[in-house]
Parts: C-alpha cells; structure tokens; sequence
C-alpha cells in the first residue's frame, strides 16, 4: 500500500505566480527610462535562449550568505548583459547598464512585478486545514524569500528551498532530497506540484514523489504516469491529497 502523503511542495515561478507581463516586456519597459529602445519580443526571445545557457543557479552548499547573495546578483547580470546584446562579462552593454540591472533586479524581488493566480490562496489555505504540510522547491534565488512574504504567501509554507541555497537545482535529486529532509517526511510520503514536464514532473518521479503537473495555460496533455491540473481549486479533488482531516 502507498504511504499517505504527508506533505505538499510547489514550484514558484510559473506555478505560484508567473510575471506580470512577459520578461522582455519588463525589461523593455525599464531600459526606456535609460534611453534604450529594445522590442520586448526580442528581448523575450534573447531572455529565454540565454536562460538555457546558463549554468545551474546553484551554488556549493553551506557557502556563506552574503557570498550567495552576491553571486546571485553576478550570475543575473551576467544573463541580462546578454540579452541586450552582449556577451563580454566585462563591457556594458549601454551606458547606465549597471543602474538599470540594479533597478530591474530590484523588479522582480517585488510582488508587484508577479501575478499570483486567484485560486492559489484558498487553495493552500484548504490544504493546510486538512493537515498537510506545505513547502516550495524551487531554482529561484534568495529573494523568494522576501517575495512569499511581499505577497502574503510566506505563512503557508513551512520549508523554502531555493536552489542557491540547496546546492543543487532541479532536475536533481539532491533538492528533492535537502527539502524532504528539512520537511521530515520520505519521497513516499510527499507530492511536488509544478508547471514544468522535466524540471517538476520527471525530476519528482525519479526521487519517488507524487507528481502533479499544474498546466494554467493547458499547453499538455493528460499522462497517465501523473497527475494533470489546470488549476489550484483541482488539487483539494484528489483523493490522495485528503491528508488527516479526510
């Protein structure tokens, strides 16, 4: 017989919240106020091919905050310097680049640069009621922290783990690991809910946990080796999330 699942954990960007407008539209609207007209679609486009080449948000585990926090931001910069065109760590892409990377790193550690969906709350709220612990897996940086907070999400949740921090971002195990650990619960006994087919679904199954693809935008078909939702109301219908109070 399969354990019953004790705790819940979620992705954060694209499953919690996605961006109030697309990246590129961000970006464009920030770099105007330094005088440079970019085509949000083409910084979107740039925004998404750089991002796959990036090296893994992830950072040796136990490394010192304030050195986390400053590779972070050094690891951003160094993906929005190419997206406005170049790829020399060193050169600015435009005069005033530094302040404008600043205030759009600024950006997006706010609520007000992220939608939430509008069943997310209750939702997290009803699972929480029917005894089940909560916690985010996520290849965010340190600023998720003070963005749950922001937006009045900080209080469901009772383990946050960040990629940075972890040492490891999904698809590897060892994330999966470091947050059950941290939950106190086994694989078996703990669901990941994310909007990702790998980096959530797959990466989930490998470690033994109960995956449940959240697909807002119903860009996926139904698969039978997972769970399907279009939505946070659908995850209080499953049977295997009735949790102590059921």
């Amino acid at each position: 017989m399969a354990s019953a699942i004790r705790a819940v954990f979620f992705d954060a960007g694209g499953t919690l919240f996605e961006p109030r407008g697309s990246v590129g539209e961000i970006y464009s609207t920030c770099a105007r106020r330094y005088g440079v007209m970019a085509d949000p679609a083409e910084l979107q486009a740039r925004f998404v091919r750089h991002f796959g080449e990036q090296p893994a948000l992830a950072f040796a585990k136990g490394t010192e905050p304030s050195v986390v926090i400053a590779r972070e931001k050094e690891w951003w910069k160094r993906l929005v310097r190419r997206v406005f065109g170049e790829a020399d760590e060193v050169r600015r892409p435009f005069a005033g680049f530094d302040d404008f990377f600043d205030e759009v790193y600024d950006t997006f550690g706010g609520c007000e640069s992220w939608q939430l969906f509008p069943d997310l709350g209750p939702s997290l709220a009803g699972l929480r009621r029917r005894g089940l612990r909560l916690g985010v897996i996520s290849n965010f940086d340190s600023r998720l922290f003070g963005l749950l907070e922001a937006c009045a999400l900080r209080q469901y949740f009772d383990v946050v783990m960040v990629s940075t921090i972890a040492g490891a971002a999904k698809p590897s195990p060892a994330i999966f690991e470091e947050a059950l650990a941290s939950m106190g619960v086994s694989a078996g006994e703990a669901a990941h809910v994310g909007d990702h087919p790998v980096e959530d679904v797959e990466a989930a199954l490998a470690v033994g946990l109960r995956a449940i693809l959240l697909d807002h935008h119903r860009r996926f078909a139904d698969n039978p080796r997972f769970t399907r939702v279009t939505g946070f109301g659908q995850l209080l219908d499953l049977d295997f999330l009735r949790g102590e109070s059921s």
